[in-house]
C-alpha cells in the first residue's frame, strides 16, 4: 500500500515514486526517465520502496511530498514529473532522473569503483538542431553543473531524450494505461498540446515514416556502441548512466511498440539495442 507520510516510508532507506500503468505494473511500467533511474538504483544495489501514482496525480504527489518541479515548461510553468526519491535516512527529496543518479554517485558509491555511475568516457553523440528542439528541459541542477564529466552525461541525456522524443508517436499509441484511465489521460495530454489525441498521433505522419526517421536518428548513437565490442555496453562489458539513459527508452519501446515493430528496432544497427535491452535485465527489477 502506498505510505500516507510526506516524506515518504521510513521502513525503508529509499522511497521511489514512478508512474502508474495497467496491472500487472511490474510488467507494465515504461515511462522512460523513471526507468533510468530505477536501473541506476538497482545497480547501486540501493535498498528501496516503490509507490506508484497516477498520472493525473503526479503534480498533487508532488506537492505533497514538498518536491517542487525539477523543471519548466516552454512557457515558464511548472512542469511535475516523475521520479521522485526520498532518501528517508537523510531526509533528501530528489525530483529528477538526472539529479538521483548524480545524488546516488555523490553519496553512495563508496569506494568501490565499479559502482561509479559516471566513470570517464567520450559521450559525442550530437543530434540535429531541428531535432533538438524536442528536447525537454533539464533540471536547474543538470543546467548548472560545472563538474566536466557530470555535464557530458547530462548533455548525452538531453541528446538521446531528443532524438527519442522526436519519434514518440510511435509509443504513445501504445502506452500501457489501466482502461478506465486512457481518456482522462488522453485529454490531458491533448489539452497540454492545444489539440486533439488523434490529431497529435498523426501529426508526425505515417508508422512507417516515424520508423525510418528513428532509425536514421540513432545511427550515430549506435556507432557509440560499437566502438568497444567487448560487451554490450558503451564502455564494453562495464555499464554505466549512459547505458541506462538509453536503456529507458529502449524499455519504453519494448512495452509499447507492436512485437514486430520491436523486433525491428532491436535488430537495427547490428543489433546493438537489442543487446543493451537483454543486457540490462540484471538491472531491471521492479521492486
Amino acid at each position: 500500500m502506498p505510505s500516507n507520510t510526506p516524506g515518504g516510508d521510513e521502513d525503508v532507506d529509499f522511497t521511489f515514486y514512478d508512474i502508474q500503468f495497467k496491472d500487472p505494473v511490474t510488467e507494465s511500467s515504461c515511462a522512460p526517465n523513471p526507468w533510468k533511474a530505477r536501473y541506476a538504483l538497482n545497480f547501486m544495489e540501493t535498498p528501496y520502496k516503490t509507490e506508484w501514482v497516477d498520472m493525473l496525480s503526479i503534480s498533487s504527489k508532488r506537492q505533497s511530498l514538498g518536491v517542487p518541479a525539477a523543471r519548466k515548461h516552454r512557457d515558464g510553468t511548472d512542469y511535475h514529473t516523475l521520479p521522485v526519491l526520498i532518501d528517508n535516512k537523510n531526509n533528501a527529496k530528489i525530483g529528477d532522473s538526472f539529479d538521483i543518479a548524480v545524488y546516488l554517485s555523490e553519496n553512495y558509491t563508496g569506494t568501490d569503483p565499479s559502482k561509479d555511475l559516471f566513470p570517464q568516457q567520450s559521450l559525442d553523440f550530437a543530434c540535429s538542431s531541428e531535432l533538438a528542439m524536442f528536447a525537454p528541459p533539464l533540471s536547474e541542477r543538470a543546467e548548472g553543473t560545472d563538474k566536466g564529466i557530470i555535464r557530458d552525461y547530462a548533455q548525452f541525456n538531453r541528446n538521446v531524450d531528443a532524438v527519442f522524443s522526436a519519434n514518440a508517436s510511435l509509443m504513445g499509441s501504445g502506452m500501457p494505461f489501466a482502461d478506465d484511465r486512457i481518456p482522462a489521460i488522453q485529454a490531458e495530454f491533448a489539452q497540454r498540446a492545444g489539440m486533439k489525441w488523434e490529431d497529435m498521433m498523426a501529426l508526425a505522419g505515417p508508422r512507417e515514416k516515424v520508423l525510418a526517421s528513428l532509425f536514421e536518428a540513432i545511427k550515430p548513437l549506435a556507432e557509440l556502441f560499437q566502438r568497444d565490442t567487448s560487451g554490450p555496453f558503451l564502455l564494453g562489458k562495464r555499464a554505466s548512466h549512459a547505458d541506462f539513459i538509453v536503456g529507458g527508452w529502449l524499455r519504453m519501446q519494448f512495452v509499447t511498440l507492436p512485437r514486430e515493430e520491436w523486433e525491428q528496432v532491436r535488430a537495427w544497427h547490428g543489433g546493438v539495442f537489442g543487446d543493451l535491452h537483454d543486457a540490462l535485465k540484471p538491472f531491471s527489477e521492479v521492486k
